[in-house]
């Protein structure tokens, strides 16, 4: 450790936050303006503004252009490539990073002006689309690396020395990665453990911690790190070090831009999952680890609004590639159901199968519809896509991974048989399980499925919360209740009357549409529903309802199909205009979905109010206090013992000397 640390900076990082106190550093960080319009807030709120997604807004014809080139380029270059050889051997090879940093692969989002193709978000998520179907592990390499790593917070946050700095080096392939999550720190940044102390002299900050998950970490030359400033008196304001003064500061988390071969860091565990060979992830730590003061990206205690910022249009990487798995899924899927005969008939003649077949095929032109509309609506810049991104990456990861098993099923047990092993007998070597495997994950990155759906329905109520005021808060006095009930009385006097009735009322609205108008029309009044009995759970549970997580999960839920409704009837139509490829039959995919997802919003809106979440919630209290522990009894417990179950993996490398990919 070093012991040049400035004495007013040791203070200790504090006691186990409360739940207060957890909620109070997300709220400080949360984006809570709203200055360009959302379809999706509006849709929580019951306004169907159809109109901001449809027509779906088109790309630049120059940054088409240049993407539909790097699209050919990118083809020729991974057409070579063997996934098959990533997975037998859980390594990326060098000579595909290699190829990748050629023709500009690690450069896609950054601009041009520093070394990258400045690539929209469309053809950045089209590129990973078909840079997955070689192996997922190298579309979460790079996604990792330009969606969430150094490049984003850079180009977002970072000081114009700092773009010229790190963003050329990452365009060329310097491999990067984002390090929030800790041993024992998860979704609540609250507690992160990680410190940053201001030195003496003000020019660097010295770094203590571990980092775990740190996808790509394990290969990093670059990394952008989150850690907990400890308040500290100005530092550094001597006269020859003037523009380099640090002021006095109350610190909190902060992002810094760290070089991975500092002396103090280290690499002590490449990880292995049930799925993503080949991924580089790991757990580093770092101790007294020096980085200057220059490093630091944006204000100190800006961290974690830069960490949810990057996020927001950083999650349209696994909608993407949750899109190529739909696609990779339906192909395997007909091929297979049109070629294996049961009973004197292909497969997907039988009602059983065909009903699978159908739900992929209609589930994966809605996986590429939400990705699509949702990148387009970002790469326009005229709306706020917050909810949008997080809407498509929560839906997305869930049906993609839906879409695998009814794929596996289909194949039945060759889609349970690796495809290694399909290939020694003789077989196609289909990877039906590998797929599974590989797409579970996106149920987890970047948010879990259930912060998910607490982050966007503390965005859906957000209207409520602001109305209700104080009404909403649980020590609240009876007078400032009192107040808080008059305020919101005008608010919910002029809104809720909005929700009696709408276009969807109207069977003569959205007829332009065709067969798609009575979904639009379903959407609407739905949309209408959806905000009347949000604001019913508002009235019934008050503060405490951002502690029915079931309720609001559902609302979430609720929306979510909304959204890739009117995403897969906007991308119907923008294909129909366009002359697309598949034009012709676009709607009856769209409306083949839009019927499905109906069937789903209506399960969820009965489950509403007709659910076991009461008694689910006691059920697992006894759980927790021990209760049931007789009906664990009868098997052993392989995480005890000594069993080569347990055999620690070879270790990777302690020191960063011998495992930059760094390409040239």
């Amino acid at each position: 450790m070093t012991t040049d640390i400035d004495p007013t900076t040791t203070a200790s990082i504090g006691a186990e936050p409360t739940w207060d106190e957890s909620r109070a550093v997300a709220e400080a960080s949360r984006q809570a303006d709203w200055e360009r319009p959302s379809f999706a807030k509006a849709l929580y709120l019951g306004d169907f503004q159809w109109d901001l997604v449809h027509p779906v807004p088109e790309t630049e014809p120059e940054a088409a252009e240049r993407g539909e080139a790097f699209l050919t380029r990118l083809r020729e270059a991974v057409a070579g490539m063997d996934g098959g050889l990533i997975e037998a051997e859980d390594r990326i090879p060098d000579e595909y990073i290699r190829t990748l940093a050629d023709i500009g692969a690690f450069g896609m989002k950054i601009p041009a002006e520093y070394g990258g193709l400045g690539l929209p978000l469309t053809y950045y998520g089209r590129a990973l689309m078909l840079i997955g179907s070689v192996h997922p592990s190298i579309g979460a390499l790079l996604s990792a690396h330009q969606s969430i790593g150094v490049p984003e917070p850079v180009k977002m946050f970072g000081s114009e020395a700092q773009k010229k700095e790190y963003l050329p080096r990452c365009a060329a392939g310097a491999v990067t990665a984002f390090l929030l999550t800790e041993p024992d720190v998860g979704s609540d940044p609250a507690r992160l453990t990680t410190t940053a102390r201001l030195a003496v002299d003000g020019q660097s900050y010295i770094l203590d911690g571990s980092k775990l998950w740190t996808t790509n970490g394990v290969i990093a030359e670059l990394v952008v790190i989150m850690a907990k400033v400890l308040p500290h008196e100005a530092a550094g304001s001597a006269p020859e070090n003037r523009e380099n003064t640090v002021p006095a500061g109350k610190g909190g988390i902060t992002a810094f831009v760290v070089e991975m071969d500092s002396p103090g860091i280290t690499v002590e565990n490449r990880n292995s999952f049930m799925g993503l060979k080949g991924l580089e992830n790991g757990v580093t730590r770092f101790d007294g680890v020096r980085v200057p003061a220059a490093n630091r990206v944006g204000r100190e205690g800006q961290g974690l609004k830069i960490a949810l910022t990057t996020l927001n249009t950083g999650r349209l990487s696994i909608p993407a590639l949750c899109a190529g798995g739909g696609k990779w899924s339906l192909k395997i899927a007909r091929e297979w159901s049109a070629a294996r005969v049961q009973w004197g008939r292909p497969i997907g003649e039988h009602e059983a199968v065909a009903t699978k077949v159908a739900f992929i095929a209609a589930t994966t032109f809605a996986l590429e519809a939400v990705f699509e509309v949702s990148a387009a609506l970002a790469d326009a810049g005229m709306k706020d896509v917050r909810i949008e991104a997080a809407l498509a990456k929560l839906w997305s990861s869930e049906m993609a991974y839906t879409v695998s098993d009814e794929l596996l099923q289909i194949r039945g047990g060759r889609g349970y048989e690796t495809a290694a092993s399909l290939r020694a007998r003789g077989e196609r070597a289909v990877p039906a399980e590998q797929l599974v495997r590989d797409l579970r994950i996106n149920r987890i990155f970047e948010g879990s499925t259930e912060i998910m759906r607490l982050l966007i329905a503390r965005e859906a109520v957000d209207a409520h919360l602001a109305a209700a005021g104080d009404l909403a808060r649980a020590d609240a006095t009876l007078a400032e209740k009192a107040k808080a009930a008059r305020d919101a009385s005008g608010f919910y006097a002029k809104w809720l009357p909005k929700l009696l009735a709408g276009e969807g009322n109207d069977p003569r609205a959205y007829r332009e549409f065709g067969t798609l108008a009575k979904h639009l029309r379903y959407v609407e009044r739905a949309s209408r529903r959806l905000a009347r009995h949000t604001f019913a759970g508002m009235g019934r549970w008050q503060a405490a309802l951002e502690h029915r997580q079931a309720f609001l999960g559902r609302i979430v839920d609720i929306g979510a199909e909304l959204f890739a409704m009117a995403a897969s009837c906007a991308w119907s139509e923008h294909l129909r205009a366009d002359g697309a490829d598949g034009a012709d039959t676009a709607r009856d995919l769209a409306e083949a979905f839009c019927e499905q997802s109906r069937r789903r919003v209506e399960a969820l809106f009965d489950a509403l109010w007709d659910n076991t979440d009461d008694a689910d919630r006691r059920l697992a209290r006894g759980v927790l206090a021990g209760e049931f522990t007789w009906l664990e009894e009868g098997v052993l417990d392989p995480s005890e013992g000594t069993g080569p179950w347990i055999a620690p993996r070879a270790e990777g490398p302690s020191t960063t000397a011998d495992r930059h990919r760094t390409v040239k």
